[in-house]
């Protein structure tokens, strides 16, 4: 259900992606994960990993698969993102979301870390709004 989600899932969303130049509005979450260039590094029942590596700028960008990311050690970055669904007590689930990432070089890491002062608490907020919408259909699913 999770990774169903629309990925623009309410006006704040639609606005911050607007804003980004990101396009992918009328797909899910899931779909906005690949699109993105993010690979699928672990699929379980109770958790979706994706991630990226590579460097911010040059040649080669990106990894192209899942091995590629693992081995990944040139100048750049790896990125690793969850949603884990885990079990609360009285038929009820906890849904998370957390961000790594390890900058390979100190170009990377001064370059990344100005872009996420910027970048960060608009995509903090884009996870939070993505984990309430996931709750809201769930709880209309559930007939709550």
């Amino acid at each position: 259900m999770a990774l169903d989600t629309p990925v623009a899932s309410d006006w704040i969303v639609r606005a911050l992606f607007r804003l980004r130049g990101l396009g992918s509005m009328n797909s899910t979450i899931g779909e906005f994960s690949s699109k993105g260039g993010f690979l699928a590094l672990e699929r379980t029942p109770t958790e979706y990993v994706f991630g990226l590596a590579g460097r911010l700028w040059g040649w080669p960008r990106r990894t192209a698969d899942v091995d590629g990311w693992r081995d990944w050690s040139a100048p750049g970055i790896k990125i690793a993102a969850d949603l884990r669904a885990v079990p609360a007590g009285e038929g009820r689930t906890r849904l998370s979301t957390e961000t790594r990432v390890l900058t390979l070089d100190g170009w990377s890491r001064i370059i990344f870390r100005t872009y996420w002062l910027v970048v960060g608490p608009f995509s903090a907020l884009i996870r939070r709004r993505w984990l309430k919408a996931i709750a809201d259909r769930a709880r209309e699913a559930a007939g709550r």
